[in-house]
Parts: structure tokens; C-alpha cells; sequence
């Protein structure tokens, strides 16, 4: 059965609460894959009143699978300077009209899980990263949030994907102090994870969850549970563009992601909960060039550990975590599985292992 073929004929209803805003509802009909009759409404408020049918019309004739962006410009043209459109905008009305048509989804419209901390080596984490992204967009399994938990034995820094590996990482330190580095599909920067002293978490779930947003709206989107959760830890978290999570005395972590062409997309966050901030300097070049005039002391509260702000250990804060995402999102628990550790194994033999991916950047 087609897309067409699933929308044709039935009367479509989606609905968008605009962030601050209002809400956008779109009641829509399709007929030979085109949208034959619009209806929006909601809170919003609108002037003058004849702008509505304006944007209705301009919604008429539309494929049913438009773009966010081609949705958005339709009504772009359709009104002009003199339209006062408040408490939500063009690209509001598209993304009600896309979660009509199915193409964007809300967090409830997907059965979450929660994949608990388990051991597992730091190559193995990453590659598992890349296979859960992949199985999501497979339908193998469902959208997820996973846990992080490596090995004493596993000190280690992942860089991100584009990062070069002689810019980031100091190879004298890496020797001296055993540590093993590992570069992740996403970009973003360096993250120096010894066991025990940061707090990570992965996304696993369809882009249609942020259709239409921007990168920089999509990161606290996405991030807005843990935000809740530090919360209950009483820690006054707040997102800094473009991806830096921080409180008022100093960030405590940051954010990457990797969108796949299967329409699934990797979302992960490192958060830093007893960082040995000497150590990291000493590892990380980029760090050390960071604060290379500000001290040893200063770079101690530019890591702002979770560890001082809450009084908490890690795995209460795990707990914090996992209790704030299932009651927001009914999400059950579970562990990763035989199958899914054994094809993460060999996919980090494969590849994130090799001294081709881990080098790939010079």
C-alpha cells in the first residue's frame, strides 16, 4: 500500500503547539495524493480575519507530501506585510499540516523505550550507537533512549566524526595515561570519558519527530526530558545555541547528532559529573588552547560537574533520569540485547576499531 494510497480519502487532523506560542490545528481531506480542503484553526490570533481563508486557499492543491519548507513558502506568498499573524507563523501551520499527513510526529505517536546502563566497552558503545540508529529506521525496533556505562579499564575520548584527530587529541597523554580514543559517527566536539565521571545518554528515533525544525531548535527539543530531570535534581539548566547544556556557574555538557538517509536520526548528549579537569586539559589540546590563560582553576569551573550541584552519585541521577523519561513518554524499560551487543562487537572490529576510521581526519 502507497503513502498516497493510506491519506486519500479521509479526513486528516494534526495538530502543533507553537513552543511560547498557540496552538495550530489542520483538519484536511486528500484526493489523488493532492490536499482538496483546509481548515485551519486554533488559539492564535490572526489579522485581518479574511487572512485565514488566505491561507487556507493557499494550502488547496498542495501534494499531499510536500516539504515543510514548500508548505511554509505557499503561505509565505499567500500572505502579505499587511497580515498579523501572532502567536504562531508559517512554518507553525506547516508543521500541523505535515502531523496531519504523517510525515511529522509527535513524541506520543511512538511506543519509547529505555535502554538501561549496561558495561560495555567504549568502541562497542559507539558502534552501538550507529546500529540502533540503523535498526530504528528498520523497523527492528523501537525509538529509544539509552544509557551509557563503560569500564574502569575504558578511559577514553570520543571525538566527533569531522574532528581532527591531531588537532584534538595530545598522543604523549593519550600514552601516558592509558587512554583509549574512539571517534563517533556524529559530529560535534571531544568528550574525555573516564568511568564514572560523566553522564551519556543516546536518542534513537525518526526524523519526523523534528520535521521542520531548525538544528538549533531541534537540540532542546529533544533535550527538554533531562532538562526536566536535572530539574528535580535542582540543578537551573538551560541550553546555550547551539548545543551546549549550562548552568549559571558554568556548562556542564553538550550535544551531537547524525541524521541517517533512512530517515532515522542519532541524538546524544555527554554531561560531565566528576571530570578530572587537570587530566582533560593534558589530553584534549582543544581544551588546554581553551584556557591556556585562564589555569588550571579556571578550567575546573568551566567542567561543572553534576557531582557538586546535585550531591547526588551517578547512578541516582541515572535513576532521576529514567523515571523523568518513562512518566513523559509511558516508556518501558529494557536491556540491550544478545544480538544487538554481538552486531555492535563486530561492527566496532570493523570499523570503529580500525585505525582507518579512528584516523580518518588527520
Amino acid at each position: 500500500m502507497t503513502a498516497q494510497n493510506t491519506v486519500d480519502g479521509k479526513q486528516l487532523h494534526g495538530e502543533f503547539k507553537v513552543p511560547g506560542g498557540k496552538l495550530v490545528i489542520a483538519d484536511l481531506d486528500v484526493t489523488g495524493g493532492k490536499i482538496t480542503r483546509a481548515n485551519i484553526n486554533g488559539d492564535f490570533f490572526l489579522e485581518p480575519d479574511e487572512a485565514l481563508n488566505d491561507i487556507n486557499q493557499a494550502l488547496i492543491g498542495l501534494s499531499f507530501d510536500s516539504s515543510h519548507s514548500t508548505i511554509a513558502k505557499a503561505i509565505d506568498h499567500a500572505v502579505d506585510d499587511s497580515v498579523v499573524m501572532f502567536g504562531f507563523d508559517a512554518h507553525a501551520v506547516a508543521t500541523a499540516v505535515r502531523r496531519a499527513t504523517g510525515f511529522a510526529t509527535r513524541w506520543e505517536d511512538h511506543e519509547w523505550e529505555i535502554l538501561l546502563p549496561m558495561e560495555i566497552p567504549i568502541y562497542t558503545q559507539v558502534a552501538l550507537d550507529q546500529i540502533l540508529t540503523e535498526d530504528v529506521g528498520a523497523g527492528r525496533t523501537n525509538p529509544a533512549m539509552r544509557l551509557w556505562r563503560w569500564p574502569l579499564s575504558d578511559p577514553s575520548v570520543v571525538i566527533g566524526s569531522f574532528q581532527s584527530y591531531r588537532n584534538e587529541v595530545d598522543a604523549e597523554a593519550v600514552e601516558k595515561y592509558g587512554i583509549k580514543v574512539a571517534r563517533r559517527i556524529s559530529g560535534g566536539g571531544a568528550m574525555f570519558m573516564e568511568a564514572d565521571n560523566a553522564v551519556t545518554y543516546s536518542l534513537y528515533t525518526p526524523t519526523s519527530l523534528v520535521d521542520g525544525m531548525s538544528f538549533s531548535d531541534s537540540y532542546p527539543f529533544l533535550d527538554a526530558w533531562v532538562m526536566e530531570a536535572l530539574q528535580r535534581m535542582n540543578v537551573q539548566a538551560f541550553y546555550e545555541p547551539l548545543n551546549d547544556i549550562s548552568t549559571p556557574e558554568g556548562k556542564i555538557g553538550g550535544a551531537a547528532q547524525k541524521r541517517l538517509a533512512s530517515g532515522t536520526m542519532l541524538h546524544h548528549v555527554t554531561m560531565s559529573y566528576d571530570i578530572d579537569a587537570q587530566k582533560m586539559t593534558e589530553v584534549l589540546r582543544i581544551g588546554r588552547e581553551k584556557v591556556s590563560d585562564k589555569g588550571i582553576t579556571s578550567a575546573q569551573s568551566r567542567v561543572d560537574p553534576l557531582r557538586r550541584h546535585t550531591g547526588l552519585s551517578r547512578e541516582d541521577i541515572w535513576d532521576i533520569m529514567i523515571d523523568t523519561f518513562q512518566k513523559r513518554y509511558d516508556a518501558a524499560t529494557r536491556e540491550v540485547t544478545a544480538d544487538e551487543l554481538a552486531r555492535a562487537e563486530a561492527l566496532a572490529e570493523q570499523k570503529f576499531k580500525t585505525r582507518e576510521w579512528i584516523h580518518r581526519v588527520p
